[in-house]
């Protein structure tokens, strides 16, 4: 990852903590996966190269206090891009593409969530509430952040990958779950991954378990028995 994208994160970081934001959000996505070295340490290989940063919020009606995003982050060079016919808001950098993402709830909609306390709006998707359900908090350059525990990271890519279109990207969604499940093995963290793998709804249990069937990843079906 370069340094200047890097900087530019943590920037973004430190206005939205500031603006009460950041505490109604949990990262997720690849920079999500950059900030679990802090949990795993040096050996964890993962390499950032993507330029989405994606903050899911699980609660919406919970944030009162109205910051308008695009307007905090406009000098920063960032500027709102409508995407598609729905008008979904993404903010576009040269070097970050942020947007705002919330759990799809029943049947779901297919509009943007609107968040006008952030001057936004979130595009709903399915299977994000795995996200929400366990968490941990991390420390970078003394902002703290919240993400998804790594295990429920690692479940919910198994999930998607299986919705993918791209080879590619169900490819690196599969690849990058397992990577996290066999580091959290190694880490001691077995049970761990039982006990979550056990909270979750039957129906997203059969969905990872016949990925790693597929893939022939043994040792962590063994864990998941």
């Amino acid at each position: 990852m370069e340094k200047k994208q890097y900087s530019l994160c943590l920037e973004i970081l430190r206005r939205l903590h500031r603006a009460g934001v950041l505490g109604h959000c949990i990262i997720i996505g690849s920079w999500c996966a950059e900030f679990y070295k802090e949990y795993f340490g040096d050996e964890y290989p993962y390499l950032l190269k993507t330029r989405d940063i994606d903050f899911l919020i699980p609660s919406p009606s919970k944030i009162k206090q109205k910051t308008d995003v695009p307007k905090l982050l406009e000098d920063l060079g960032f500027i709102m891009d409508f995407q598609g016919s729905k008008g979904y808001i993404k903010l576009q950098h040269p070097d970050i593409i942020l947007e705002f993402l919330v759990p799809e709830k029943g049947r779901g909609i297919d509009k943007p969530y609107p968040l006008p306390q952030l001057g936004m709006n979130a595009q709903t998707l399915r299977f994000l509430d795995l996200l929400t359900q366990n968490t941990i908090q991390a420390t970078v350059e003394g902002i703290r952040i919240v993400l998804p525990h790594p295990a429920n990271f690692a479940f919910q890519k198994l999930i998607i990958s299986q919705r993918r279109q791209s080879e590619e990207k169900a490819r690196k969604d599969k690849d990058s779950a397992i990577e996290i499940l066999k580091l959290l093995i190694e880490k001691g963290k077995a049970a761990e991954i039982k006990d979550l793998y056990f909270s979750i709804l039957e129906s997203w249990k059969r969905k990872i378990k016949k990925v790693l069937e597929e893939e022939k990843e043994f040792d962590i079906l063994n864990v998941l028995k």
